[in-house]
């Protein structure tokens, strides 16, 4: 045999070869965009999460009260569900300053069930969790929130001050069992 009839035959195979990997990649990507198109009865919907916390009015308001020991301030407000969702949700307190912070117990509650308990400075977003129950659409709750200055906190707390911001985080209840916050 002749060296051109061999590198005839090489090319010819090399050539059915190349045609016959071309034609399983078509196959290949057909059948991977098929599977990937046609995924019958999947419907996915986006949704919102927004909380309405009090109109953003604040629950206090500054030099509303002079505390003193033994004095508890009772404060009504609510939280609004406004996303297309249920949501749980958590209230924490941020930008807490003053020294007053460590002094004033807050009790948050929900009727007479308590929501949250502890000092502002003990109240922050990492420290709380999400409420026990779910905030359905369009449910307006109101919350009642108490300050307490303690008796034994005597003079010692005498001209402090507490300011801080009190905020709502909400995620959609829908799966998510764990209450996982971003």
């Amino acid at each position: 045999m002749s060296d051109n009839s061999k590198t005839a035959k090489k090319l010819t195979g090399s050539i059915i070869a190349v045609i016959v990997l071309a034609i399983c990649l078509c196959i290949t990507t057909f059948a991977l965009v098929w599977a990937t198109v046609s995924v019958d009865n999947n419907l996915f919907h986006t949704g919102k999460v927004k909380i309405n916390l009090n109109d953003g009015k604040p629950v206090i308001e500054e030099h509303e009260f002079l505390f003193e020991p033994g004095m508890t301030v009772k404060k009504d407000f609510f939280i609004e569900n406004q996303s297309t969702w249920d949501v749980y949700y958590k209230l924490y307190f941020d930008n807490v300053a003053g020294g007053l912070a460590d002094v004033l117990q807050i009790t948050v509650k929900d009727g007479e069930k308590t929501l949250y308990k502890g000092t502002a400075a003990e109240l922050k977003r990492e420290a709380v969790g999400a409420s026990e129950d779910i905030l359905r659409l369009n449910e307006r709750r109101e919350l009642t929130v108490y300050f307490y200055f303690p008796e034994e906190a005597g003079n010692s707390a005498q001209n402090l001050t507490l300011t801080f911001d009190m905020c709502a985080d909400a995620v959609q209840a829908k799966n998510n069992p764990n209450k996982l916050f971003d």
